[in-house]
Parts: C-alpha cells; sequence; structure tokens
C-alpha cells in the first residue's frame, strides 16, 4: 500500500512543472511542508514490518530527495517571481541603483583647507559651542567696553557665572586659548567650526557661519613665516598665479594685525560685482599673538611668540563655487546640494 502511494507521487511530481509563484508554494506545501504527504508517508512507515523498512526505507529516502529537488529546480528557473505581482518583470535586466548623495559645499571646502594645512604639520582642535566670557572675549584681550560684547553681536544665555558670562560663541579663537591654557608650545593647529552672530540675516550675513582659524606658536615665530605660510595656503587653494596683498587692520587678539586680500577669482582683477570693482577681495584676518593672549594662557610671551588667522568657510566657498547668497548654504534645498556631486569624492 505505501509503495503504491510513494509510485503514485512520484509520477505526479516528475509531472508537474509551473511558472508561477503561488502554484509553486502550494507544490510545496502539499509535499514538503509540516503537514504534507512527505511527513504522513514518514509517519506510515513506522508502522510496517522490519521486512518492509529494509526495502521501502531507501525508496521513501529518494521520494523525499526528488519532491526537494524538484521544488528547488522550478524555484531557481524564477517560478517564485512569475505569476504573481511581479508577472512579466525580466529578472535578468539590471537593479535600478540608489541616487547618490553629494557633500555640502562647505564640508567640501572645510576638508580642503584642512587637507592644506596638514601639509605644513597643522592639526585640527575643536571646542565647545557654548563659552564663557573669558575664553571668547578676557583671555583674547577684549576690553570691557569692546563693542563686541555688545547684546546686538552676541547671543548670551546667561549672565555672570565664575568666568562671566555665558554665550554662544562669536569665534573659535575660543579654542585657540583652551589649547594654550592646557598644553606649552609648540602649537600648531587649525581650529574650524559653527560661530554664532547677532546679525540681521542676508544674501550677504547670516545668524550662523563657520569658521576656520589657525595657531602657530613657537620660538622666534615672525610675521614673515605668518605671510609664506597663508601665500601657501591661497596658492594651494586657488591657483598659482593668485596675487596676494596684506592690508594693516586692528583686532584686539593679534599686534600687528592684518587683513589678507587675493586678486578676485571671478574677473580676474579686472573688476566686478564680487569685488566691487577694485579686484580684490579680502578673505582672512592675521596677525601676530598679542603677548598679553600669551601671558593669560599661562606661555611665556618673552620666550615664545607666534601668529593667528581666521577666515569664513562660506567666503571661501562664495568665491570657490561663485555662490552669491549666503543663505543657499542653510536651506537645504536639494536642487542646490545635487550641483556638488561632481566634487564627491
Amino acid at each position: 500500500m505505501l509503495q503504491e502511494k510513494i509510485t503514485q507521487y512520484t509520477a505526479e511530481i516528475n509531472a508537474f512543472t509551473t511558472t508561477n509563484a503561488d502554484e509553486l508554494e502550494q507544490f510545496r506545501i502539499k509535499f514538503l511542508g509540516t503537514k504534507g504527504i512527505i511527513k504522513d508517508i514518514f509517519d506510515e512507515f513506522k508502522a510496517v514490518s522490519p521486512e518492509e523498512k529494509r526495502t521501502l526505507g531507501k525508496v521513501l529516502n529518494e521520494f523525499k530527495q526528488l519532491a526537494e529537488a524538484k521544488y528547488q529546480s522550478l524555484k531557481e528557473e524564477g517560478g517564485q517571481d512569475q505569476g504573481g505581482k511581479d508577472a512579466g518583470m525580466d529578472l535578468t535586466l539590471p537593479g535600478e541603483g540608489f541616487e547618490v548623495g553629494a557633500r555640502h559645499p562647505l564640508a567640501l571646502v572645510r576638508r580642503e583647507i584642512v587637507e592644506i594645512f596638514n601639509k605644513l604639520g597643522f592639526s585640527v582642535a575643536e571646542g565647545p559651542e557654548i563659552e564663557d566670557d573669558w575664553h571668547n572675549f578676557s583671555a583674547l584681550n577684549f576690553p570691557e567696553e569692546h563693542p563686541a560684547r555688545d547684546m546686538q553681536d552676541t547671543f548670551f544665555i546667561k549672565k555672570g557665572g565664575e568666568k562671566g558670562d555665558i554665550a554662544l560663541r562669536t569665534h573659535t579663537s575660543s579654542v585657540q586659548v583652551r589649547m594654550m591654557e592646557h598644553g606649552q608650545p609648540p602649537f600648531r593647529a587649525l581650529m574650524p567650526g559653527r560661530v554664532y552672530r547677532n546679525e540681521a540675516i542676508s544674501a550677504r550675513a547670516h545668524c550662523f557661519f563657520h569658521q576656520i582659524e589657525g595657531l602657530y606658536v613657537d620660538e622666534k615665530v615672525s610675521f614673515a613665516d605668518l605671510k609664506q605660510t597663508l601665500f601657501y595656503f591661497v596658492q594651494e587653494l586657488y591657483g598659482e598665479g593668485t596675487k596676494v596683498r596684506f592690508r594693516p587692520s586692528y583686532f584686539p587678539f593679534t599686534e600687528p594685525s592684518a587683513e589678507m586680500d587675493i586678486s578676485c577669482t571671478i574677473c580676474k582683477g579686472d573688476g566686478c560685482q564680487l569685488c566691487k570693482h577694485s579686484g580684490w577681495v579680502e578673505i582672512l584676518g592675521c596677525g601676530m599673538v598679542d603677548p598679553n593672549v600669551l601671558e593669560n594662557c599661562g606661555i611665556d610671551s618673552k620666550k615664545y611668540s607666534g601668529f593667528a588667522f581666521g577666515m569664513g568657510i562660506e567666503r571661501i566657498a562664495n568665491l570657490k563655487f561663485e555662490i552669491k547668497d549666503l543663505r543657499l548654504f542653510s536651506e537645504n534645498d536639494v536642487r542646490f546640494l545635487k550641483q556638488f556631486k561632481s566634487a564627491l569624492i
């Protein structure tokens, strides 16, 4: 009786064929499921005599292997995908890939600046965006009456405290103070990060933006070292032939101080709207670290000297990518960001 069942189902399995996923699943359930035919036949096999077991054991195993091989063969031929919801799909066609994203232009510029200064031995240092008065102002030689302390320029969070008012940092110079307080020269580092100013938002200004500052402190550091470092940076970033000029300026934390201009990258010095028809664009401020700042940080200003510089990453990106509106950097417009896919590395 059992032998007859096996012979009958063997013929049915051999004759079965399909390209329909639902039909193939029904075949699996009927023969290979937990309540399927093979399970029932094995249960019946337990009750046969020992003599029949010797004969039917091998036949039963071959029957099970036949059903499994048939199911696997039809599955590999595509029966699992055809005839159901994916009927008509050509499985040999390549799939639809995911759209590759793009790095933010400010991230691209920041990385390029860091890579240039890395070649000169500058490391990267970071610090908190919420700062006390000492690290944001006092240690950097800002007098009490300095206009940067006014509510019109700074976002104050809390008045008073052990080290003065608490505010959103207005520059990454506070990271320089923290570095000098907790170490001894030589220092050679970059300080990139987001900063905040209480300003009206427009195409040329924002209440937050990104800076990257640099500090080099060691014995016998001179203004000539500063000029050569920044000249090298400009040539690497904007290309050989870019002209540089330094103009005297004033910053509380450097003396002497200067602002550095480069020949306009848009008009090549001929004059355009970006450079206000002067042929020059200011990109950063710099100078020799004021001795008072060194002493405030516990560094002997008679033994050590240093230079510092700082630039807005948005300004550098404006010149590099010819972007005229600062607000584009923070609006997350996908149409704008997609333009920088070619710069993805």
